[in-house]
């Protein structure tokens, strides 16, 4: 068929393919040996995926994004100032390039039309006259098949060494180095909320900021997005995400130094967040049966149920467990979303988010005490920790919230601990479980939503949380507060007085100090409190009835 009945009545020849080729590599074509670029140099690194021959003037709804249009120019020849639209449209469009053979219908290209290709970065070829178009799509088209078998056999390479480590019994750390080792580059496997579970390669090759503080893959950052990255030092990164059927399992990072990752390497993640998502079904099916039997017996133990402790002790260490030493009991409830207007979750509802969370609390301490017990139950989730050898269990506590908690982000659900005793051992971790379970609701109706409470800390707040009529507490503190009882924020200021001066004993001259108030002023306030409450600098009966209600307002869970 001649060129002029190919621009006339001819039809795409296209072939879709992962990645395809730049048009700067199909110029390097032997066929296209001569062919000139006329302007939009800056888009020669174009991807090429199909080509397309012009047919008509309006050809516009007929291309595909990835298209190198080739065209003699006859569909425009009386009107060739229109190529300049066209080049617009077709830029818009996603085309790739567009090559015109002149001579025969088209002396040149309009300037128009070039300023226009140069602006957008829009590759104008003039092809030479020796060249055909059968040629040209012979030639291309089998470089893009080539491109594309190798790209399949590739990632079906890569997809059978995958399956075997995982048919092996191979883990996520066994993927995570299996992908690793066969595409060269760093491997970061990570629960659906960022976290990461493994990891294998160089992870400074990471973006600076992909990660938080620590760890965690900042998934609402837009440099997470899946697909691939071009990182600002040479190298790229790509995620893809890890599901089975309509359940997230968490992303796949790849990411490399000194080249950039293609289609190629995508098409091969994807295989491998295949057999990821292959391993977390088949952890999460074991993990269901050994979890239940895990959970009942550290259910006992949590309830007391449990009467030997040596048998105790020894049966926990089937599970890897030590609980024959100082512990610490931690209990972790997720807070009411402010967002979810249905009120509060069930404990069914809870539970896809409490298992989540105790999962990530089963990470933050598994990596400061691998023996620790991990369970999660219908509203909560549990841990037994080992003190540290130096007894900072405030520091490790803040260590694992830090952990769970990230720097925020990720779509994450705030959550509240409370933190036990210490326990001396097995016997003790019944009356620590009921410690940890007061601490976080203390904590939470004292400080609100995020509350890390330890009981030991709770003070008189933890007498105040066994009164079963709050609105007897709240009567009492505006009985005792009076107008102080109110909101406002006058009235906060001066609970801020009257709070320090019953923290400092009523030492005037200390308290004018932390509020850096004059001497005389707080003199003044004094009295005028004193003339809203009675005389509480003189009676200690009163002062303790202020200081309790004082609490009692504090409490937000109360309000």
């Amino acid at each position: 068929m001649s060129e002029v009945a190919n621009d006339v009545a001819g039809s795409r020849t296209s072939l879709p393919t992962a990645d395809g080729v730049s048009v700067r590599r199909v110029l390097d074509s032997s066929v296209l040996e001569g062919t000139r670029v006329l302007a939009g140099e800056s888009g020669l690194e174009r991807p090429v995926t199909r080509m397309n021959v012009m047919e008509v003037p309006d050809i516009g709804p007929w291309v595909r994004p990835g298209e190198l249009l080739l065209t003699t120019g006859y569909a425009l020849r009386a009107e060739p100032e229109r190529l300049a639209g066209l080049v617009e449209e077709l830029d818009g469009r996603g085309v790739s390039a567009i090559a015109v053979k002149l001579g025969r219908y088209l002396d040149d290209v309009p300037p128009a039309a070039l300023r226009a290709a140069d602006r957008l970065g829009f590759p104008v070829l003039a092809l030479p006259e020796h060249v055909s178009f059968d040629d040209v799509l012979t030639e291309v088209l089998t470089d893009l098949v080539n491109r594309q078998a190798r790209t399949l056999a590739r990632a079906e390479e890569v997809h059978r060494h995958l399956v075997g480590i995982v048919l092996g019994g191979g883990g996520l750390p066994d993927l995570a180095a299996g992908t690793a080792e066969a595409l060269d580059v760093t491997v970061v496997l990570t629960a659906p909320d960022g976290r990461p579970l493994a990891t294998a390669g160089d992870l400074a090759c990471l973006t600076p900021g992909l990660t938080d503080g620590t760890g965690r893959l900042r998934i609402e950052d837009p440099a997470a997005a899946l697909g691939l990255h071009e990182d600002a030092d040479g190298g790229g990164h790509a995620l893809v995400r890890v599901a089975a059927g309509s359940l997230d399992h968490g992303r796949i990072v790849a990411c490399t130094r000194g080249r950039r990752l293609n289609e190629e390497d995508l098409q091969a993640l994807e295989r491998a967040a295949t057999a990821a998502a292959l391993v977390v079904t088949r952890e999460l099916a074991v993990a269901a049966v050994e979890g239940k039997y895990r959970s009942d017996f550290l259910r006992d133990v949590l309830l007391g149920r449990t009467e030997d402790a040596e048998q105790t002790a020894r049966h926990a260490e089937g599970f890897g467990w030590a609980l024959d030493r100082p512990l610490a009991v931690l209990v972790l409830e997720p807070d009411e979303d402010p967002g979810d207007t249905r009120g509060p979750g069930t404990s069914t509802a809870l539970r896809p988010l409490v298992e989540r969370q105790a999962t990530a609390l089963g990470i933050a301490v598994a990596a400061r005490d691998p023996r620790a017990a991990v369970a999660g139950y219908s509203t909560e989730a549990v841990a037994l920790v080992g003190v540290p050898p130096d007894g900072d269990l405030p520091r490790l506590v803040r260590e694992v919230v830090a952990a769970i908690r990230g720097e925020g982000g990720g779509g994450r659900r705030p959550f509240s601990l409370g933190v036990s005793r210490v326990c001396s051992g097995a016997t003790d971790i019944a009356a620590g479980y009921e410690q940890a379970r007061t601490a976080v609701r203390v904590g939470r109706q004292v400080s609100g939503s995020g509350a890390v409470s330890h009981f030991d800390s709770l003070g008189v707040y933890r007498v105040l949380s066994l009164v079963p009529d709050t609105a007897e507490l709240q009567t009492f503190a505006a009985e005792v507060l009076r107008e102080l009882a109110g909101d406002g924020e006058d009235v906060e200021d001066l609970r801020r007085t009257l709070s320090v001066l019953l923290d400092t004993n009523l030492n005037v001259a200390e308290t004018a100090r932390r509020l850096h108030f004059h001497y005389n002023t707080l003199r003044y306030r004094i009295s005028k409190l004193e003339r809203i409450l009675g005389p509480f600098t003189e009676d200690a009966t009163l002062r303790l009835d202020i200081a309790l209600a004082l609490r009692v307002v504090a409490m937000r869970g109360l309000r």
